[in-house]
């Protein structure tokens, strides 16, 4: 029996609403705003520091001012660990989740959660995509220009990219990872059908994956 549901998805494809949609199907709680908000307070932060780092990488020449801090006699180990960056929020999001599938009958939105849950035989894996067209037209229904659709779509998904290949030293997706990617196009009721019949149907079956990822970098 699945107690946990990860989403990973293409940006502008429609997952944080399908996500809301499903977890109200099931009464379940749907942790995706609600991520950042429990990492800014447990990290006494403002919800904006989070979304900076919110599955994006520092910037190069931050991690490079970053290792110069952490080698120079000048600054205290306690002072640079005050700092709130990337890596910070990765260690947090590896003991939320964690915290999350214990608790179970939840809907985990991106973060890196599929990785974080691997292990979890009561975790669901879905990724969700969609042609460009499609998600485009998504954003702009959401309120977006069509010019910043297209930029976010052509570069959201890069650091989306460059993160997880950074902090799990793997591919986006890591198709392995999911018991089933569905093209959003089909429209959300849909989408939501499929995951619960898949969901019925793989109920009690191994998953096999060989993607065993690196611990997140110490800090």
């Amino acid at each position: 029996m699945f107690r946990v549901i990860t989403i990973e998805r293409e940006y502008g494809c429609g997952g944080g609403a399908i996500a809301e949609q499903l977890a109200h199907r099931l009464n379940w709680s749907v942790w995706d705003k609600r991520l950042t908000a429990e990492i800014a307070r447990l990290a006494n932060v403002e919800p904006s520091a989070v979304r900076r780092c919110d599955e994006r990488m520092d910037s190069r020449l931050y991690r490079l001012a970053k290792t110069f801090w952490r080698g120079s006699h000048e600054r205290s180990s306690q002072a640079a660990g005050q700092v709130f960056d990337t890596d910070v929020m990765m260690s947090m999001m590896e003991q939320i989740t964690a915290k999350i599938a214990a608790e179970g009958n939840a809907v985990v939105v991106g973060r890196g959660a599929p990785f974080f849950l691997r292990n979890h035989p009561d975790t669901f894996h879905i990724f969700l995509y969609a042609p460009r067209a499609e998600k485009i037209r998504r954003l702009v229904a959401d309120g977006s220009t069509e010019e910043e659709a297209k930029e976010m779509v052509d570069n959201v998904d890069r650091e989306r990219i460059a993160y997880v290949k950074h902090y799990f030293n793997a591919d986006w997706p890591t198709r392995s990872l999911y018991h089933v990617m569905i093209n959003t196009a089909v429209g959300n009721n849909a989408v939501i059908e499929t995951i619960l019949h898949t969901m019925h149907l793989v109920a009690g079956r191994p998953k096999a994956t060989d993607y065993e990822p690196p611990k997140v970098p110490a800090h």
